[in-house]
């Protein structure tokens, strides 16, 4: 009886520990198989001061659940963006106009196969000191008097006779911007047709920070930067229209609403699955993180769309 009460321990004992040696195994499988499912690796993306904002917000987000992933995203303007994805040295590029015919010339040239995707909708804003008690509204006439090449405008007097006989202090986007690309054309009908005579910068912080400190300046950027800034800046209405999220989004503050892009590499896309992951989940949460960055969205038929067109 003894013998066999201690043949029954013995089993029970056997039993157990094969429980335990085999929920251990289990738990180490399932350890290995979440390891091996986790996204790692590097996103470069570089390119436009405008969409930097819905970018790093994506990247923010998106590591929040993919920690890692090491998502870096460069401000060196639309331009020089270009110059680095189209020899495919990133896999995102940053975009505030559309890609110029050299640029696509460059990328076949470097067997970068790409797409445009677009990403919300802007409305450059025009911005003045907050101080500034004696303009609300300018005409694009008056923009083109002022910003166009070789402008005889100093003192905001040369533009309205009731206005103050103070020098203009002028700032804009860089060459290598976008938004220098696209205002240019909008109001002074040409690409890259403007005055020497201002305080340039490819950083909108740098922009905003002279306008807010000086009560005779005026300058542009996206819209995104003045509504992060609105305490400290005045947004102009062009031609009586309000730069607004409805006025952008009908197309009604003209000619200063204007699409937002990323170009994404296709190699990158279809190879890198830490790429392809990203830029889906860019494009699928767009409609609720693009309104928090101060642009506007598109619609969510749209982002489908677009998505498609790399699927």
């Amino acid at each position: 009886m003894k013998k066999l009460l201690n043949s029954k321990l013995t089993l029970i004992l056997v039993s157990i520990v094969s429980l335990l040696l085999f929920a251990g195994c289990s738990t180490d499988e399932n350890k290995s198989d979440d390891t091996s499912a986790d996204l790692n690796g590097e996103v470069e993306i570089d390119g436009s001061s405008t969409v930097y904002p819905v970018t790093m917000a994506m990247a923010e987000e998106f590591q929040a659940s993919n920690p890692d992933v090491q998502v870096t995203v460069g401000v060196s303007g639309t331009g020089g963006g270009m110059k680095r994805f189209t020899t495919g040295d990133t896999s995102i590029s940053n975009a505030s106009r559309p890609i110029k015919e050299e640029e696509s010339k460059k990328a076949e040239e470097n067997n970068v196969e790409f797409s445009e995707l677009k990403v919300a909708l802007d409305g450059i804003s025009v911005v003045v000191n907050p101080n500034n008690d004696w303009i609300d509204d300018i005409t694009v006439e008056d923009l083109n008097k002022i910003w166009e090449p070789n402008s005889s405008v100093k003192m905001w007097s040369d533009v309205n006779p009731e206005w103050p006989e103070e020098e203009i202090k002028l700032y804009g986007p860089g060459t290598d911007s976008g938004t220098f690309d696209y205002f240019t054309e909008a109001i002074n009908g040409e690409e890259g047709a403007i005055r020497t005579d201002f305080t340039a910068s490819e950083d909108d912080n740098v922009l905003v920070q002279g306008i807010s400190g000086d009560k005779y300046s005026l300058g542009y950027f996206g819209y995104a930067y003045y509504e992060e800034n609105k305490d400290n800046l005045k947004a102009l209405s062009i031609n009586g229209v309000e730069p607004t999220p409805e006025n952008i989004e009908s197309g009604k503050y003209t000619p200063l609403s204007r699409p937002l892009f990323i170009y994404v590499n296709k190699d990158h896309y279809k190879n890198q699955n830490q790429v392809k992951e990203f830029v889906d989940y860019y494009i699928s949460n767009a409609t609720e993180i693009v309104p928090s960055t101060g642009y506007v969205p598109l619609s969510k038929e749209k982002y489908e769309e677009e998505l498609n067109k790399l699927k």
